[in-house]
């Protein structure tokens, strides 16, 4: 800007303020000058005088002084230097006194930070130092800030050199960030800044929370294995796996910090090694997986089948992990386990794996299992030992007219194989030859069609598929006296069975008394004192008893009598019962009944609303008929079956013409 102008500009400005009559001023456009800038001051006298100028009482040199006027000096200083700061003074003799202004010029040179590295990377722990070069005048005050808010020290932690540097000492990654060094000249608005970013790396660091992992083998098996991980910058993570596993499996997350296998099997087990690295260091941690094995048996066959005295040898193989240990036991028929030992029995496990019997005996037959015990679990497998049946025991006879009935005061031994057939085997003291009959397992065990007053040794065997065991003991019975009355019939009463209300059981008659069956007679009756008898009879022929119409929810007792020509015998008895009437419902929860009984009504209201309409619309139907009945009278325009609609009711003349009626 030229001088004029500037001079211009000031007087304009006093013209608009008003100081056209002002007293006198020193006008500047800038009061605090930049080093190396100029500057210049108008000094307006307000009057005419001598203007003169003065720098801290001394006389400034005429080349800065420029007399614009009689009214007004300008004093230029250029090329601002700081000797150029001071108190200035203008000096106006008019021609009755002397005036003086003063005007302070602050000159200063704008702070500047050099070659202050904006940039740090330390190491977590270390104490380092972050420097702020600094140049200005004339006095600079430095402050640092952090994100933009002011810093403050620590004690023994963050101080402030005298330098103006700042120092932390073991640093952390907590100490991160946008440092700000701010210089601002002393007492004025003047001021600069510098945005100083600070990282700070730590190592890498690994973290597991299981050592080991245990986990069992199965195609539902999946397991995780977490590897946390800290450091600055984010470390990557690398595994390192057993050769043996099966890396098809593997799925990682994002950040590869979780490793998941699937279907884990027994090759997947060994260490997994997690290792995180970054610019600065790696580090790495171990997680062992142990894989087990659900434990397994494997017989070398399922079932066998032996004639007594003959040797079984059966063997078990076991596999898992950790091995498991292997046991034979026997099951018995109730449910208890017996361990076979490793000793020299009869009965006894041979090289800790194989089952040997020696002599097999109708009592060894049945179940054994083999058993694989581990931490990981049990396992078992069940081989059948299939032989013949053993003789019998405990039996007694008891002799009827013609039958004998033999009685089990012990359970027989099947062999393994269920009893299908019993042998009945009887002779007389006369005879040497066994007769004998052949009869299902289901069957009653009784030898019938002896003969009245005869004595007979009777005996029996049980039979299974693989043979018939031994018989037992001989019994010496003999049959009763004369022909008389008939044993009571037989009634099972598990084979009993109640079918809503009604009620059936199987009729069996062992000994008639010698004489044939005439008939049944069953009574029965609600289990109450007071209650009636219903009586029937049945034929002779009768295998069965079937009662109707019974009462819902009651107790009934039953009594059975077989009737020959010498009397009737002792009544066999029953009791049971018959439940509540359970409501059978259609799809849409009605009985049929109620079903039926809505079609009816429905039906009906039908019906009756039709020759309704018919009577008040053609005066015709049913309602039009009972009206006419029951009053003796017409409705009128009512067609009856005598009037008809004229037509039908007409005779014609042989010509085809119409003829009257008579």
């Amino acid at each position: 800007m030229t001088e004029s102008l500037l001079i211009l500009r000031i007087c304009s400005i006093m013209l608009v303020l008003g100081f056209s009559e002002a007293k006198m001023e020193i006008i500047t456009s800038k009061p605090d000058v930049l080093l190396g800038e100029n500057a210049m001051l108008l000094c307006k006298a307000g009057g005419e005088g001598e203007i003169t100028w003065q720098k801290d009482g001394v006389d400034v040199e005429d080349d800065q002084v420029e007399n614009v006027d009689e009214t007004s000096s300008k004093l230029f200083i250029r090329n601002a230097k700081m000797e150029d700061a001071g108190r200035y003074t203008c000096i106006c003799e008019f021609e009755s006194h002397t005036e003086r202004i003063y005007y302070t010029i602050f000159v200063y040179e704008r702070p500047s930070f050099g070659e202050t590295p904006v940039y740090h990377e330390f190491l977590e722990g270390q104490d380092v130092v972050i420097t702020c070069v600094v140049t200005g005048k004339p006095t600079v005050e430095v402050n640092w800030k952090r994100d933009h808010q002011k810093l403050h020290s620590e004690a023994g932690r963050i101080t402030r050199l005298k330098d103006n540097s700042l120092q932390i000492n073991n640093i952390n990654r907590k100490d991160h960030g946008l440092y700000t060094c701010e210089a601002k000249i002393k007492d004025r608005n003047i001021f600069e800044m510098i945005n100083i970013s600070i990282s700070v790396n730590v190592p890498p660091k690994v973290n597991i929370h299981e050592e080991v992992k245990k986990v069992t083998a199965g195609p539902e098996t999946n397991v995780s294995l977490s590897c946390l991980v800290e450091g600055v910058p984010q470390p990557i993570i690398i595994w390192t796996v057993p050769e043996s596993s099966d890396k098809s499996r593997y799925k990682y997350n994002s950040d590869k910090s979780e490793l998941i296998i699937s279907s884990v099997v027994r090759s997947d087990y060994g260490e997994y090694i997690c290792t995180a690295k970054n610019k600065i260091a790696e580090s790495s941690a171990m997680i062992m997986l142990d894989v087990s094995e659900h434990p397994v048996a494997v017989l070398s066959q399922k079932t066998m089948e032996l004639e007594p005295g003959q040797t079984l040898s059966v063997s078990c193989n076991v596999s898992g992990h950790p091995m498991p240990t292997l046991q034979w036991v026997r099951k018995t028929n109730n449910d208890h386990l017996l361990t076979v030992d490793a000793g020299g029995g009869r009965v006894r496990m041979e090289d800790g794996y194989v089952l040997v019997i020696d002599n097999v005996m109708p009592s060894d037959g049945g179940l054994y299992s083999c058993m694989a015990i581990s931490p990981a679990g049990n396992a078992s497998t069940d081989f059948g030992l299939q032989t013949w049946p053993g003789k019998a025991s405990q039996v007694s006879g008891t002799p009827g007219p013609t039958s004998v009935l033999f009685t089990l005061g012990a359970s027989l031994v099947d062999g393994g194989s269920p009893i299908t057939h019993f042998t009945l085997q009887w002779k007389t003291g006369r005879e040497n030859n066994w007769q004998e009959r052949v009869i299902q397992s289901t069957d009653p065990l009784v030898i019938t069609d002896l003969i009245p007053y005869t004595s007979y040794s009777v005996r029996f065997a049980p039979r299974n598929h693989l043979g018939q065991g031994g018989f037992s003991d001989e019994l010496t019975v003999r049959t009763q006296g004369i022909p008389g009355e008939p044993d009571s019939p037989v009634l099972v009463a598990s084979e009993g069975k109640v079918e809503g209300n009604m009620f059936s059981i199987p009729l069996l008659q062992l000994d008639n008394g010698g004489s044939p069956i005439i008939h049944y007679i069953v009574r029965y009756r609600v289990n109450k004192v007071d209650e009636d008898w219903r009586e029937k009879d049945l034929p002779s022929n009768s295998t069965v008893i079937n009662l109707h119409d019974l009462q819902y929810k009651s107790d009934y007792h039953m009594e059975v009598l077989a009737v020959n020509p010498y009397g009737s015998s002792s009544p066999a008895k029953i009791t049971f019962n018959v439940p509540q009437r359970v409501a059978k419902m259609n799809k849409g929860g009605m009985g049929k009944g109620a079903v039926a009984g809505i079609v009816v009504v429905i039906f009906l209201v039908l019906l009756i609303a039709v020759d309704a309409t018919c009577c008040y619309t053609n005066h015709c139907g049913m309602l039009m008929f009972l009206a006419v009945k029951l009053f003796g009278q017409k409705v009128p325009g009512m067609k009856t079956v005598e009037e008809g609609d004229g037509i039908s009711n007409r005779k014609t003349s042989p010509n085809g013409d119409p003829a009257r009626e008579a």
